[in-house]
């Protein structure tokens, strides 16, 4: 057994590409020696600024040999089965193949294949060279007159197994036992036998190889430096990572900036300092107020101590930081509704217009949802006017990340209520599944108007999320409504909402949005009679004519858009369940496809698992499968149903007349339970059906020899899964 190393050593490679791209090259190589048959015990990768590594522990000398045997045809076949034949086994004639006899099928040709094993190293130089060539690069370049394509000009190839060179050349590239240290401090080329002597080697010539080592010595470099001013460091995992894809051999200085940069919001000091410069923020640990102090990871030992590299970031981050300033100053010199008329040339979607208009909507529908919240309407419309002003500030086109943020300083600026500010910034939430959701009735009202907005606007347009694609991250905003629903344990009627939002997203083409025969959104929602006929009439009413395009949309489109934007809604509520360890088979017992409720559904889901996590809800399940399994084996023979209710006068005995009996006090005692919002009760009433179940499966025949005493014991286990489906479709639980 001996191990490969492999080095491919390029120009500076991005930092957020070095991960994935160590990832890459391990799996391409070990899918590769597993298809050539080499088994191994271990394969580790590294990345950093200049090198992809990639040891693979315990390889063999070679493949193994392998005997295959391949049947062909019947002897005195046509000759073009033969010829066939010949090709597919290798074989330049007939006589290399044997004849075998089989008492059933006469006798036939048979190849015996033979394949010796090859030497590690031809398929490794193969299978490196290929692999190379088709690297997945997020992006990639081409350099000189080459043709071969990678992320940054790839300068050398280290390619050894069990100390030996492996024979690799990729586009004049041949590789070698070479390798380089610090580009600075050690940029001399030195031969490397195997990994622990590579990795030694490096080390000693200035790099670390292991980028969590990497991580691990800035961060305990930056709590130092952070104590030693007595501060606090402001911890950033993602700037951590990204540092120490930057350096080889990390150096923690810190350094400072003018206290007068301070009056700006320090979230603005804290993303410049990063976007600029990679540094770290600090702040006092009792006020919690930043300090104009920073860290900064440089990628060589100074000798100077680093005094130059400390005031070259100094001098960086003033400029910044006054750009910063200004735009600060600048911003706050006009309110945020005069810069609204900016948005007019803000393109939110071609199909779904401006950010301006996009303003409007939300002004609405913010309007709307509040009272269904708790929220102030006027609160949260004049939070839903503001929201998006930010945008064509200076400071957010500087720092897009910023965008709500600003919004809210600006606003507390100008004297808005708190309310209102804190809902420009919190209607973005949650971005993520780590994001903490709003909570504040006019935070939660607004970032429900933003998510509906997003989500009906784009069904409306049939832009909707396919496979992996989701250009728009609209499963983010389901998901994220979700959460918000759920976390603040809101009682929505979602699917009346959505459809009542879709008619307006459908019809703004027709400027039915601006009609006063609407009315307000909520009045929609409780409207039943929600169909073609009630939008035909007021379209008639307000133009004094119908229009046979308008009726086409409402009565196609308009139903199809509804159903599948409540079925994503479903499916993105499977997911966060599902994610939280509620059973797959359980949310689609309960989620049916006019569930409306989130909050209700989730109950539901929880009731109905611990209920089968008892002994009667395992049996009763058990019963109520059978019953559903019989009737659909006998639907299916007699191609009917079997509803209506059981004729009592053909029980022939008590086992039948007691589960009719326990059946009907059940059902109106489950539904009863339900509307009631009661499930634990419910279930609790479908358990005393366990021994009624039972005692009629074990005495009664349901497929009777009488056809009419066979259909009424048919019915009688339909008024079972009748009963049941209040609670859940048992028909879609496992076990």
């Amino acid at each position: 057994m001996s191990d490969l190393l492999l080095e491919l050593f390029s120009e500076e490679i991005p930092a957020g590409m070095q991960a994935r791209a160590g990832d890459d090259l391990q799996r391409l190589v070990t899918d590769a020696l597993k298809n050539a048959g080499l088994d191994f015990k271990e394969a580790r990768n590294f990345a950093g600024p200049r090198r992809l590594t990639l040891v693979v522990n315990g390889l063999p000398e070679k493949s193994p040999d392998i005997s295959e045997e391949r049947k062909g045809p019947r002897v005195g076949s046509p000759d073009k089965a033969i010829e066939g034949f010949l090709r597919g086994a290798g074989l330049s004639s007939i006589d290399q193949a044997e004849v075998v006899s089989d008492e059933k099928k006469g006798d036939f040709y048979v190849a015996r294949i033979e394949k010796p094993g090859r030497a590690t190293p031809d398929i490794l130089s193969e299978v490196i060279a290929d692999i190379i060539r088709q690297f997945p690069w997020p992006k990639s370049q081409r350099w000189g007159s080459g043709t071969l394509r990678w992320v940054r000009p790839l300068h050398s190839i280290l390619c050894l197994f069990g100390g030996k060179l492996v024979g690799v050349e990729v586009d004049g590239i041949e590789s070698g036992n070479e390798t380089r240290g610090h580009r600075f401090m050690a940029p001399q080329t030195f031969t490397v036998n195997d990994f622990a002597d590579y990795e030694k080697r490096l080390r000693e010539a200035y790099v670390i190889l292991d980028s969590k080592e990497r991580q691990d010595l800035i961060f305990e470099g930056a709590q130092e430096a952070a104590k030693a001013a007595g501060l606090e460091l402001v911890e950033d995992p993602a700037l951590l990572a990204e540092n120490a894809g930057l350096v080889e051999w990390p150096a923690v200085l810190s350094g400072t900036f003018d206290e007068a940069f301070l009056d700006v919001p320090p979230e603005v000091i804290i993303t410049a300092i990063k976007k600029h410069q990679k540094c770290f923020s600090l702040r006092d640990g009792k006020s919690g107020q930043l300090a104009n102090t920073f860290i900064l990871v440089s990628n060589l030992i100074a000798e100077d101590g680093g005094k130059e590299i400390v005031s070259g970031n100094e001098r960086v981050i003033r400029a910044r930081l006054s750009d910063a300033k200004f735009f600060w100053d600048q911003d706050r010199k006009a309110r945020l509704e005069e810069r609204l008329p900016e948005l007019e040339g803000v393109i939110f979607h071609e199909k779904l217009g401006t950010q301006a208009e996009r303003v409007e909507r939300l002004k609405k529908l913010a309007r709307d949802v509040a009272p269904l919240v708790g929220a102030d309407p006027d609160m949260s419309a004049r939070a839903a006017a503001l929201c998006k002003a930010d945008l064509v500030s200076d400071m957010v086109v500087e720092f897009p990340d910023l965008q709500g943020l600003m919004g809210r300083y600006y606003a507390l600026d100008q004297d808005e209520d708190a309310a209102v500010a804190a809902a420009i910034e919190a209607h973005y939430r949650p971005q993520g599944p780590n994001d903490a959701v709003p909570t504040e009735p006019v935070s939660v009202a607004v970032a429900l108007a933003d998510k509906l907005d997003t989500l009906v606007g784009f069904w409306a347009i049939d832009e909707k999320p396919t496979g992996s694609k989701d250009p728009y991250a609209l499963r983010r905003a389901a998901l994220g409504l979700i959460r918000i629903v759920l976390e603040n344990r809101l009682r929505l009627p979602i699917r009346r909402i959505v459809r009542a939002e879709l008619a307006f997203q459908i019809s703004r083409k027709y400027a039915l949005d601006a009609l006063e025969p609407f009315g307000a959104l909520h009045d929609l929602i409780d409207i039943e009679n929600f169909d073609i006929d009630y939008w035909a009439k007021i379209f008639r009413d307000a133009f004094g004519q119908a229009s046979s395009e308008f009726e086409e949309e409402f009565s196609q489109r308009f139903p199809l858009a509804l159903e599948d934007l409540v079925g994503f809604f479903h499916d993105r509520l499977k997911v966060y369940l599902r994610d939280r360890g509620a059973r797959h088979d359980l949310i689609d017992a309960v989620i049916s496809d006019d569930a409306d409720d989130l909050l209700m559904i989730v109950a539901r889901v929880e009731a109905l698992g611990r209920f089968l996590s008892t002994d009667d809800g395992t049996n009763l399940l058990a019963g109520i499968k059978r019953a559903q399994n019989i009737l659909r084996i006998e639907e299916k023979k007699d191609g009917r149903t079997f509803h209506g209710l059981p004729d009592e006068t053909l029980f022939e005995q008590d086992e039948e007349r007691t589960l009719a009996a326990a059946v009907a006090e059940a059902s109106g005692a489950a539904s009863s339970a339900i509307g009631q919002e009661d499930f634990e009760a419910a279930m609790a009433v479908m358990a005393k059906l366990r021994g009624p179940v039972d005692a009629f499966f074990d005495h009664v025949t349901v497929n009777a020899d009488d056809p009419a005493l066979r259909e009424n014991r048919l019915k009688l286990l339909n008024r079972i899964r009748e009963a049941t489906y209040s609670v859940a479709d048992f028909s879609k639980i496992e076990g």
